[in-house]
C-alpha cells in the first residue's frame, strides 16, 4: 500500500519549516535512510532521510515552500509493483526521522508518537536500516516502541537507545500522554501591522519580512517576558589576577596554536558553580523542574538576523583548553547556520558576553526552560578601595544574573553567582 511521506518534526519544537529542496524526482526508487530532501527549520537547514523503501510516485509540495506544517504530506511511497494511483495509508503521527547536518549526530527517539512494542512472538516491523543498527547495539527490537507508519521500527527509535532504554519504551507513550501539559492561551501580539503601517503611512519605510529565525526569537522572547517571573543579581568582578593568569597560560599554550578568552574562563567558572550549586542547575518544566547532573552550559552567539545558544555539554569536566577549541568550533558553525538541533537546544544556564561590544552591564532575557542566564559587561579600569583601605586601579567586570524566580529564589541565586565570583577572582583554583 502506498504510503505518505509526512513533513518531519527535526526538533523538537519544530511546527512548521521550508522544503527547500527536493534530492529525488517522481519514479525514482530510494532505500531506508537515503536522503530525499533538505529541509529549512528556523535556525538550520537538515536533510531527511526516507524511512521505507520504494518508488516516489507523487511530490505534493514543491521545493522552496515555506510555512509546510509538521505533519503535512509532502509526497507518496510506493511500494513495488503498486502504481501511482494506488490506495495511500495515512500515518497516525508524524514519521520521525533521523535529523543531520555536516556531522551526524544522535537523535533522541520520539515517544510522543509511538506506539506499543510488538507482543511476545508476533511479526517485527522495522526498516533494515533500524535492524542493522538494533544488532550492532544488541538491542531486542520486540521491546522497542516503533514511531514510523503503522507502528514500524525506524533509525530514529533504536539510534539513541540502550537495550536498557528500549524495555523501558514501552511505557513512554502512555506517560507522555499522561503529563501533558494543557494548550497554551494565545499571547498578546501587540499592535496589529494595519494599524503601524497607518501610524507610518507618510513617512517613508521599507518593509522587512520575518524569516522563521527572527519569528522564532520574538515567539520565544516574548514567551520568556511574559511568562517567565525575572528578578536580577548584580556582582562586580575584578579581574587583574585573571588577565596576568590568562597571559601567563596563553604563552604557554601558544605553541599549541591555543589562546584562551576571558569568556572560556567564564565558562569554566559556571560549570563549577553549577556542580558547586545544584539547585541553580534547573530548568522549569510545566508543573515540574529538572535538575541536571552535568552542568551543561549554552553561550549566546549572534548571527546575521538573530543568535544561537550552543550548548557545551558536560563543560565541569573540560578542560580550558578544550572548551576554548569547542566553543570556537560551535561559533563558526552557528554563524554558517551548520549546527544540529542537539547542538544548540538543551542546558540549564546561558551566558550572554556584550562585554566585547564594550557594554558595560545589561540584563538578559532568560532562555526557557533555562533557569537563569548570565550577562556579561566589559572589564574596565575603575578605582577601588584596597584591602588596606588605600585607592587604587583595577579592572572590574559587570555581570548581572537574570533568574526565574520559579525555579531559583533569591538566596540561591546569591549563593551561584558568588561561586562564579570566586573562581573568577582566584582562577588558579579552576585547574584544581
Amino acid at each position: 500500500m502506498a504510503v505518505e511521506i509526512l513533513m518531519p518534526a527535526l526538533s523538537p519544537t519544530m511546527e512548521e519549516g521550508t522544503l527547500a529542496k527536493w534530492l529525488v524526482k517522481v519514479g525514482d526508487v530510494v532505500k531506508s535512510g537515503q536522503v530525499i530532501a533538505e529541509i529549512e527549520t528556523d535556525k538550520a537547514t537538515m536533510e531527511f532521510e526516507a524511512v521505507d523503501e520504494g518508488t516516489i510516485g507523487q511530490i505534493l509540495v514543491a521545493e522552496g515552500t515555506a510555512g509546510v506544517k509538521v505533519n503535512t504530506a509532502i509526497a507518496v511511497l510506493l511500494e513495488d509493483g503498486e502504481a501511482a494511483g494506488a490506495a495511500v495509508a495515512k500515518p497516525a503521527a508524524a514519521v520521525p526521522v533521523a535529523a543531520v547536518a555536516a556531522a551526524p549526530v544522535a537523535v533522541p527517539a520520539p515517544v510522543a508518537a509511538a506506539v506499543a512494542p510488538v507482543a511476545a512472538g508476533a511479526r517485527v516491523f522495522a526498516s533494515p536500516l533500524a535492524r542493522r543498527i538494533a544488532k550492532e547495539k544488541g538491542l531486542d527490537l520486540t521491546r522497542v516502541a516503533g514511531s514510523g507508519p503503522h507502528g514500524r521500527i525506524v533509525r530514529a527509535d533504536v539510534e539513541g537507545a540502550s537495550p536498557v532504554a528500549a524495555v523501558a519504551s514501552a511505557a513512554a507513550p502512555a506517560a507522555v500522554t499522561a503529563t501533558a501539559a494543557p494548550a497554551k492561551a494565545a499571547m498578546p501580539t501587540g499592535m496589529a501591522a494595519e494599524t503601524v503601517m497607518k501610524m507610518y503611512a507618510d513617512r517613508a519605510f521599507t518593509e522587512v519580512p520575518l524569516d522563521g529565525m527572527r519569528r522564532t526569537v520574538a515567539a520565544r522572547l516574548t514567551e520568556a517576558k511574559q511568562t517567565i517571573p525575572h528578578f536580577y543579581l548584580r556582582r562586580e568582578v575584578r579581574l587583574d589576577a585573571l588577565m596576568a593568569f590568562r597571559e601567563q597560560l596563553n604563552k604557554g599554550l601558544e605553541a599549541r596554536g591555543v589562546k584562551l578568552s576571558v569568556n572560556d574562563f567564564i565558562i569554566k567558572a559556571s560549570a563549577i558553580a553549577l556542580q558547586a550549586v545544584p539547585g541553580a542547575n534547573r530548568v522549569w518544566a510545566g508543573d515540574r523542574m529538572l535538575q541536571l547532573t552535568p552542568s551543561d552550559v549554552a553561550v549566546a552567539v549572534a548571527v546575521e538576523g538573530g543568535l544561537f545558544t550552543p550548548v557545551l555539554r558536560d563543560a565541569e569536566t573540560k578542560t580550558l583548553s578544550a572548551l576554548s577549541a569547542e566553543m570556537k568550533d560551535l561559533a563558526a558553525r552557528a554563524k554558517s547556520k551548520k549546527l544540529a538541533p542537539q547542538e544548540y537546544q538543551g542546558g540549564s544556564f546561558a551566558i550572554s558576553n556584550l562585554g566585547m561590544m564594550g557594554i558595560e552591564n545589561f540584563d538578559a532575557v532568560i532562555n526557557p526552560p533555562h533557569g537563569s542566564i548570565l550577562a556579561v559587561g566589559a572589564g574596565i579600569k575603575k578605582p577601588v578601595v584596597q584591602a588596606d583601605g588605600s585607592i587604587g586601579v583595577a579592572t572590574v567586570m559587570s555581570m548581572t544574573l537574570s533568574v526565574d524566580h520559579r525555579v531559583i529564589d533569591g538566596a540561591l541565586g546569591a549563593e551561584f553567582l558568588k561561586v562564579i565570583v570566586e573562581c573568577l577572582e582566584n582562577p588558579i583554583s579552576m585547574l584544581v
